[in-house]
């Protein structure tokens, strides 16, 4: 009687194989889907490196733009991305990098265009206004001021990361 208890029958022999072998398809093929779902959420972000930029040298008083681009990755994708900067030295010497993004509409700004207001950043789409330092003007549609790049000087050169929001207004 104890042997009968622990007999397989073809039935439960034939379920359990199927069963198994199924179970290994059914992995084999979900595995790859699940790692293209995952794989770009587990890679490092690209694009969160420095940039060289320009030459310290290079770099005055007066506000200058600087095009450069930046390797940016979306998925699997790969691309690099061109952009721009507004750099100058301070009077300090600290330098100053400002993203040419307009805070009111994305429009892209200038130096020293608008002749009835010089010695500020202008944007002509809707007349938006910035202090030398990127700080909005009062009573124009900007209602922030430009974000500033992380920058870094190593031998002899700029570099620049990220534009950063700033807070005051």
């Amino acid at each position: 009687m104890s042997d009968n208890k622990h007999r397989v029958t073809r039935r439960q022999f034939l379920n359990y194989t199927l069963t198994g072998v199924g179970g290994f398809m059914a992995a084999g093929m979900l595995m790859p889907m699940l790692r293209f779902a995952f794989d770009p959420l587990l890679k490092d972000e690209a694009g969160t490196d420095m940039v060289a930029v320009a030459d310290v040298k290079e770099i005055t008083t007066e506000p200058k733009r600087f095009d450069f681009k930046v390797k940016v990755k979306d998925a699997w994708y790969e691309s690099e991305e061109p952009k721009s900067a507004w750099v100058y030295k301070t009077d300090k010497g600290e330098i100053i990098a400002l993203s040419p993004i307009c805070k009111h509409l994305g429009c892209t700004v200038d130096w020293n265009t608008d002749k009835e207001h010089p010695n500020q950043f202008f944007c002509p789409c809707h007349y938006g206004r910035y202090e030398k330092d990127g700080t909005n003007v009062p009573g124009t549609p900007p209602q922030a001021p430009l974000d500033r790049y992380e920058y870094k000087v190593k031998d002899g050169k700029l570099y620049l990361g990220k534009a950063k929001p700033r807070k005051e207004a």
